[in-house]
């Protein structure tokens, strides 16, 4: 059976950048899993979107989200960035949820 995963790579890249906006090029392909050239193409990409924009600080970049570009795009099918988020949301309600009914029960 065929390997799939829930995110893409250019989300982990993104949910990288907004928690660790100093990270090098290394840092966030070794976060994600991914090549640093996989890496860069990513943020090549974001930065022609405008979702992601750099600035060199020293010998480092800094990477900043632009995130009402983030929350309005649309690449594939019919949700937008924002409505996924809340999707995940309610997904993470129900996942507490079911972990304290779970807790509950085994201590009954």
């Amino acid at each position: 059976m065929a390997r799939w995963d829930f995110v893409t790579n250019h989300a982990l890249v993104v949910i990288h950048v907004i928690d660790h906006p100093r990270s090098t090029l290394r840092e966030i392909a070794a976060a994600v899993g991914i090549t640093e050239r996989a890496a860069l193409s990513i943020l090549r990409s974001l930065e022609e979107e405008e979702i992601i924009s750099r600035v060199k600080e020293g010998r480092r970049n800094r990477y900043w989200v632009n995130f009402p570009a983030l929350l309005s795009h649309r690449r594939q099918g019919p949700y937008s960035v924002a409505e996924i988020g809340q999707a995940l949301v309610r997904l993470a309600e129900r996942f507490s949820e079911s972990a304290r009914l779970a807790e509950s029960e085994a201590g009954c």
